[in-house]
């Protein structure tokens, strides 16, 4: 599976396309604070881990960007809850 995660600003979500289909992280920004409010993963790419390659390149690039993170959305909290290397991102 392609792994590149990309942000798309104008659409204010971050993107994985898989085998023709897009999962996508959707969120608002504030000063210094990325806020992530729904993650939706496509049924046909259901239970390959595609979410979870969407959320760890998010708060890969996130922590790049030097922001904060507030959590809105449920998966990103379940992920987040199992990766405790990002929690340093959290607001």
């Amino acid at each position: 599976m392609p792994a590149t995660v990309r942000n798309n600003p104008a659409h204010k979500r971050y993107e994985l396309e898989v085998d023709g289909h897009t999962a996508v992280a959707v969120y608002t920004l504030a000063p210094g604070v990325i806020t992530f409010v729904h993650t939706e993963v496509p049924a046909e790419l259901g239970g390959k881990g595609v979410g979870s390659t969407l959320v760890r390149g998010a708060l890969e690039d996130v922590r790049r960007r030097g922001l904060k993170v507030v959590v809105r959305c449920s998966f990103v909290r379940a992920f987040m809850a199992k990766h405790p290397e990002f929690n340093d991102l959290l607001a």
